[in-house]
C-alpha cells in the first residue's frame, strides 16, 4: 500500500472543507449587499463585544490604578452619632481620641500604623504676603509613610514635635509660589492664624485624581497633631490607618476584613456599647471599595453580554433566513449534485460551512470596526488611553459568531440535504 493511499482518507475531508469554504466565499461575493445586510446583527454584536470589553478593561485598570496610587492599604475611621442616639449622645462623645488610637495600635495586629488627622482653614502670612483660608492639617509623623509624601528639603515631622507640641510645620511647593518663600524654605518663619511657625521641611505635592478630590494643586501646611489641637481643640478628628502586609497564606482582602473586625471590636468594648447599640463610629476600607468596583464591572459586563446575545440572536435569525433563501434559489443545483452522487452529509456540510463562513466574516468586520472605534476613543478620552481589547474577547466573539452560524445554519442545511434529487431537478 502506497503512502498516497494511506493519506487519501485524511486529505479528502481537508480538501473538501477547503473547496467548500471557497465555494461559500463565491456565493457571498455574488450577493455582497444581501450578505452584509444579513450579517448586520453579527457585526453589531461582535462590535459591541470588542468595544465594551475594551472600555470596561480600560476603566477598570484606570480606577484600580487610582486606588493603588491613593493607597490600597488604607482604612479610614471616624466618629459618628447614630440616628437612634441623637438625643442621648453628643458629637463630642463620638469623636475619636488619642487613647483609642493607642488601643488600636496595641490590640489590632492587622493594623500596621496609623495617624490621627484634624484640619482647619487658617490665614497664613509671610512678610507682606497673606493667604486666606489655607488648609492646615495636624498629623503624626506616620502620615509621611501612609500618604507616601516625602520631604524634598529639610526633615519630616518627628515624634518629639508631637510630644512637645512644637510650633513647626511643613509646606508644599505651591505654598512656596503663593507665599513667595525661598526655593528651600527650611528655616523661614510663617504666621499661622497669628502664631509664629518654623518651616522645618518642604513636602512634595501629591497629585490626586479628581476621583479622590484632587485637581489643581493648592497650598498645604502640616503641623504636629498636638499643636493643632492646642490651637483649636474642637476640630473634628479622624484616623487614617494602614493595613499590615499579608502573612503566609493570606491575601490583602483577608487582612482588610480582619482589620475591620478588630477595630470594630476594640472600639465597641472601649465605648461600652451594648450588643443592640449601633456603632458610634464609621469604618471605610479602600480595598473593599475596589472589590465593590470589581463586582460593579462584572455586572455591567453581564448586562452588556445580554445585549450582545440579543444582537447575535437577531443576526442568527437573519443568517437562517438567507440560507433558506439560498436553498430555495439553488434547488436545481442541489438536485444535480445529488444526481451525480453527492451524499446528504456532503450537501449538509456545504450549506453549513457557508453559514459559518458568513457569520465569521461578519464577526471579522465587527472586530475591525470595534478596533477602529477604540483607537478613536483612546485618543479622545484620557482615562481610556490604555484600553485594549483582551485576546479572549476576540476569540469569544469569533467563536460565538461561528457557533451562531452552526446553530442557525443547521436547519437550512438539513433541508437542503433532505431534498429529493428528482423533485429538485424539476424545480423551476
Amino acid at each position: 500500500m502506497t503512502s498516497g493511499s494511506l493519506l487519501a482518507p485524511v486529505l479528502f475531508p481537508i480538501r473538501f472543507i477547503w473547496q467548500t469554504v471557497f465555494l461559500a466565499l463565491g456565493q457571498i461575493w455574488a450577493n455582497k449587499t444581501r450578505a452584509v445586510l444579513t450579517t448586520l446583527g453579527i457585526i453589531i454584536g461582535v462590535f459591541a463585544v470588542i468595544v465594551v470589553t475594551a472600555i470596561l478593561s480600560g476603566m477598570k485598570g484606570w480606577v484600580l490604578n487610582e486606588f493603588e496610587t491613593f493607597g490600597a492599604k488604607k482604612m479610614y475611621l471616624w466618629g459618628r452619632v447614630p440616628e437612634s442616639m441623637r438625643t442621648t449622645m453628643s458629637w463630642t462623645e463620638a469623636k475619636l481620641s488619642i487613647a483609642e488610637a493607642d488601643l488600636i495600635l496595641e490590640r489590632a495586629p492587622s493594623i500596621d500604623i496609623l495617624t490621627p488627622l484634624c484640619d482647619n482653614r487658617w490665614d497664613i502670612a509671610y512678610g507682606p504676603k497673606l493667604l486666606r483660608a489655607v488648609e492646615v492639617a495636624g498629623v503624626w509623623p506616620e502620615w509621611h509613610e501612609i500618604e507616601d509624601r516625602n520631604v524634598i528639603y529639610g526633615r519630616p515631622l518627628s515624634r518629639i514635635d508631637v510630644e512637645e507640641a512644637r510650633a513647626v510645620c511643613l509646606v508644599n511647593e505651591t505654598a512656596i509660589d503663593e507665599l513667595g518663600l525661598d526655593a528651600d524654605p527650611t528655616g523661614d518663619f510663617i504666621q499661622v492664624d497669628g502664631r509664629r511657625f518654623l518651616i522645618v521641611g518642604l513636602v512634595e505635592t501629591k497629585q490626586l485624581s479628581p476621583m479622590f478630590g484632587g485637581g489643581q494643586a493648592r497650598s498645604e501646611v502640616y503641623i504636629p497633631f498636638s499643636t493643632h489641637k492646642n490651637m483649636n481643640p474642637y476640630t473634628w478628628t479622624f484616623f487614617i490607618l494602614q493595613l499590615a502586609d499579608p502573612g503566609p497564606g493570606e491575601d490583602i482582602d483577608g487582612v482588610a476584613a480582619n482589620a475591620q473586625a478588630e477595630v470594630r471590636l476594640i472600639l465597641r468594648n472601649h465605648r461600652q456599647l451594648d450588643p443592640d447599640d449601633e456603632d458610634t463610629f464609621g469604618i471605610e476600607v479602600l480595598r473593599q471599595l475596589m472589590t465593590q468596583f470589581d463586582g460593579l464591572a462584572a455586572g455591567i459586563t453581564a448586562i452588556a453580554g445580554g445585549v450582545v446575545g440579543i444582537s447575535l440572536l437577531v443576526g442568527g435569525i437573519g443568517i437562517m433566513n438567507i440560507m433558506l433563501v439560498s436553498v430555495s434559489e439553488r434547488t436545481r443545483e442541489i438536485g444535480l449534485r445529488k444526481a451525480v452522487g453527492a451524499k446528504p452529509p456532503i450537501v449538509l456540510t456545504q450549506f453549513l460551512v457557508e453559514a459559518v463562513v458568513l457569520c465569521v466574516i461578519g464577526g471579522l468586520i465587527g472586530v475591525v470596526a470595534g478596533q477602529g472605534v477604540l483607537t478613536a476613543v483612546r485618543q479622545g478620552v484620557d482615562f481610556l488611553s490604555e484600553a485594549v481589547v483582551p485576546p479572549w474577547a476576540i476569540v469569544v466573539a469569533l467563536g460565538f459568531s461561528a457557533g451562531t452560524g452552526v446553530v442557525f445554519g443547521m436547519f437550512p442545511a438539513i433541508k437542503a440535504a433532505r431534498l429529493n434529487p428528482i423533485d429538485a431537478l424539476r424545480h423551476e
